[in-house]
C-alpha cells in the first residue's frame, strides 16, 4: 500500500504520464543461474496487463529504496519491469570485479527472459552511470529483440574516463571504490560515516602511496583499486576486455543519451554519439546543466527514458509524443536557456584567444614578451575546485577566486565583454612552456568572471605530460595540448573570459610526484618551476568554438 502510494505521489510530482495500471505484482529476490553457476539475484515488477513488453536495469548499487519506486513506476507505464543485482553485488553470487563479466551475465539474463512465459519477444534498457555501461556491454548481440537503450551518464568504454589526459581520476575512483565497500557494512554505520564527513575517504584522498589509499578509505584492500593503479598504460591488455567502443557499429537498437555539461562521463559518452552517428544511426541527445548526481538531470532522464520507450517498445501504441529535435542542449551563462539542433557539435568559428603578458586574454596574438613562472609543489598540490565530479555536492559551477589566489594558479582575463560570446562545442588549449622537470601535468580552466568579480568554472581539461610522448624542443619548450570539456555557454555582455593555468587540480587527479615513478608507488614528491610562453614563436591559447545567435540551426 505504501508503495502504491509513493508512486502514486512520484507520478505526480515527476510529472510522468498517467499510469496505464495499478496493478502491479513484484517478485523479489529471483535466483538467475549464471552459466558459470553463479546466482545473480534479481526482481521483476509485473503489470496486470497482457502483451507487455520488458524493461531491463542491471545495477551494483542494490536494488531497494530508490529501484524499487523506479520498479514501480516503470511497471505502471505497461512494463515488466526487471532489475538485477550485478554478480558480487546486491546479494548477487560471485565477485564484483568492474566491467568484466557485463557482457555473460547480461546474454544469460536475456537467453533468461526469452524462457519466461510474459515474454513478449521485446525489450529495452535503463539505467545511468554503470547501469548504463551494461546496456553497452550487452546491445550488440542482443538482436532484434533489443528495441530501444536510454544511457544516462554513461559510455561503452571507462578506460578514458579513468585515466582522463592519462593521469588518474582519483577522486572518482576511490569515492566509488568507498561507496560500492559501503554497501557491505551496516547501514547505521554508513550515515555515521557520512555525518562525520567521510573523514577515512578524506585522508585517503591525500594518502602516499596510492597502493595504500584504498585500504585507508575502506578498512580493506580492494582488488579493482590495486588493478587500476597497475594497468593505467594506454597499451593494457586489461582494459581491452573491458570496453565496448569497437562495437558501437553493431549496435542497432534506437539510443536516447542523457549527460550533463559537468558530468564526468560527457567526453566518452560524445564519442559514443560521434561512432553511433558514424555507423549511420540516429540517436536522441540531451545536455543539460548537471553534475552527475544532480537531482534534475535523474528526474529529465525518467521522463525522458519513459517517452523513448513507450515510443519503440509499443511503436503502433499511442503514447506520449517524442519531440522532433534529435539533439537538445542547455546553454548556460546568464540569457542562455535550452535549444534544439539537429547534430552534434554544431557548425561554429574556431577563435583563438591568447595568453598575453600583463595576464590579458585577447584574440589578437601576444607580442614579444617574457614568460609567466609559477612553482609547482606536489606536496602541496594545486586544489580542484567543482568541476566533473562524482559527488554531485562538490561537482559543478563554484566560485574559483579561493583557488584563483593561490601563487601556484596563473589566470589570464579579458577586457569586459561589449557583446554576448556563446561558446558550444569542443574546446581546447595549446600551452607552451618551459618546466624544470620533464615529468608534470598541465591543467586548464574556462571560467566565466561575472559584473560582481566571481569566477564560475565553465569547462577544463588536464594533460599528463612526460619526455617519451612530449619531448621537449631544443630551447627546452613542450606544448602541451588540452582538450578541454565540451560545453555550452553563453559569456553575456559585460562578463569578462578567464583562463586559468595550473600543475593540477588534486584530488580530482592524482598529483604527479614528478620522478616518473609508476602510478600506485610514488612516494618520493619534487618541486619544480615552470613558466608559461606567450609569444609570436610561443603563442599560448585556448581555442573556442563560438556560435553566433542567428546561427544557431532554425534562428531567424
Amino acid at each position: 500500500m505504501l508503495e502504491r502510494l509513493a508512486s502514486h505521489l512520484a507520478t505526480a510530482a515527476l510529472r510522468l504520464p498517467p499510469a496505464r495500471t495499478r496493478g502491479i505484482t513484484v517478485h523479489r529476490n529471483m535466483a538467475l543461474r549464471a552459466r558459470d553457476g553463479v546466482i545473480l539475484r534479481t526482481d521483476h515488477y509485473a503489470p496486470d496487463l497482457a502483451g507487455a513488453p520488458t524493461v531491463l536495469i542491471r545495477t551494483p548499487y542494490g536494488r531497494g529504496g530508490p529501484m524499487r519506486l523506479l520498479g514501480r513506476l516503470a511497471a505502471e507505464q505497461g512494463f515488466h519491469v526487471v532489475i538485477q543485482s550485478c554478480r558480487g553485488t546486491g546479494g548477487s553470487g560471485g565477485s564484483f570485479d568492474p566491467f568484466v563479466h557485463e557482457r555473460d551475465d547480461g546474454l544469460d539474463t536475456l537467453d533468461w527472459l526469452r524462457r519466461q512465459r510474459w515474454w513478449c519477444g521485446a525489450f529495452g534498457m535503463f539505467g545511468a552511470s554503470y547501469q548504463g555501461f551494461v546496456q553497452w556491454a550487452l546491445a550488440a548481440e542482443a538482436g532484434e529483440e533489443l528495441r530501444a537503450m536510454v544511457a544516462v551518464i554513461t559510455a561503452s568504454a571507462m578506460r578514458d574516463s579513468t585515466y582522463d589526459g592519462e593521469s588518474f581520476a582519483l577522486d572518482t575512483v576511490l569515492t566509488w571504490t568507498e561507496l560500492l565497500q559501503a554497501q557491505t557494512v551496516p547501514w547505521l554505520a554508513r550515515q555515521w560515516e557520512l555525518k562525520r564527513g567521510q573523514p577515512r575517504l578524506v585522508a585517503a584522498l591525500s594518502h602516499l602511496p596510492l597502493v595504500e589509499a584504498d585500504r585507508v578509505a575502506t578498512g580493506v584492500t580492494v582488488p579493482f583499486f590495486q588493478q587500476w593503479l597497475r594497468e593505467h598504460t594506454p597499451q593494457s591488455d586489461y582494459w581491452r576486455r573491458r570496453v565496448f567502443d569497437d562495437r558501437m557499429h553493431l549496435v542497432r537498437a534506437p539510443v536516447a543519451m542523457v549527460s550533463g555539461w559537468h558530468d564526468l562521463f560527457l567526453p566518452a559518452q560524445l564519442r559514443d554519439y560521434a561512432a553511433l552517428r558514424a555507423s549511420g544511426a540516429r540517436p536522441r541527445l540531451t545536455i543539460g546543466p548537471w553534475t552527475h548526481g544532480s537531482p534534475g538531470l535523474l528526474v529529465a532522464a525518467l521522463r525522458e527514458g519513459l517517452r523513448w520507450l513507450d515510443a519503440h517498445l509499443r511503436p503502433d501504441d499511442t503514447g506520449a509524443p517524442l519531440g522532433t529535435a534529435p539533439v537538445r542542449v542547455h546553454v548556460g551563462g546568464a540569457g542562455g536557456g535550452w535549444r534544439d539542433l539537429p547534430d552534434w557539435p554544431p557548425p561554429a568559428r574556431d577563435v583563438r584567444w591568447h595568453l598575453h603578458p600583463g595576464r590579458a586574454l585577447r584574440t589578437s596574438a601576444a607580442g614579444p614578451s617574457s614568460p609567466d613562472g609559477f612553482w609547482y609543489d606536489p606536496a602541496d598540490p594545486t586544489p580542484s575546485l567543482g568541476g566533473p565530479l562524482l559527488v554531485a555536492q562538490r561537482a559543478g559551477p563554484v566560485d574559483n577566486r579561493p583557488v584563483e589566489a593561490r601563487p601556484d594558479v596563473l589566470s589570464w582575463t579579458s577586457d569586459p565583454l561589449d557583446r554576448a560570446v556563446e561558446v558550444v562545442g569542443p574546446v581546447r588549449a595549446e600551452i607552451h612552456l618551459r618546466s624544470e622537470l620533464p615529468y608534470l601535468d598541465v591543467f586548464v580552466r574556462l571560467c566565466d568572471v561575472d559584473r560582481r568579480g566571481r569566477s564560475w568554472n565553465v569547462c577544463d581539461g588536464l594533460i599528463r605530460l612526460d619526455p617519451v610522448r612530449f619531448p621537449a624542443d631544443a630551447s627546452g619548450v613542450v606544448v602541451a595540448p588540452v582538450q578541454l570539456w565540451p560545453t555550452a555557454h553563453r559569456f553575456a555582455p559585460g562578463h569578462r573570459m578567464r583562463v586559468q593555468v595550473s600543475g593540477g587540480a588534486h584530488p580530482r587527479y592524482a598529483r604527479n610526484p614528478g620522478t616518473g615513478e609508476p602510478l600506485g608507488a610514488a612516494v618520493t614528491l619534487r618541486a619544480g618551476y615552470r613558466e608559461i610562453l606567450h609569444d609570436p614563436e610561443h603563442p599560448s591559447a585556448v581555442v573556442l568554438p563560438v556560435v553566433r545567435p542567428a546561427e544557431w540551426p532554425g534562428a531567424h
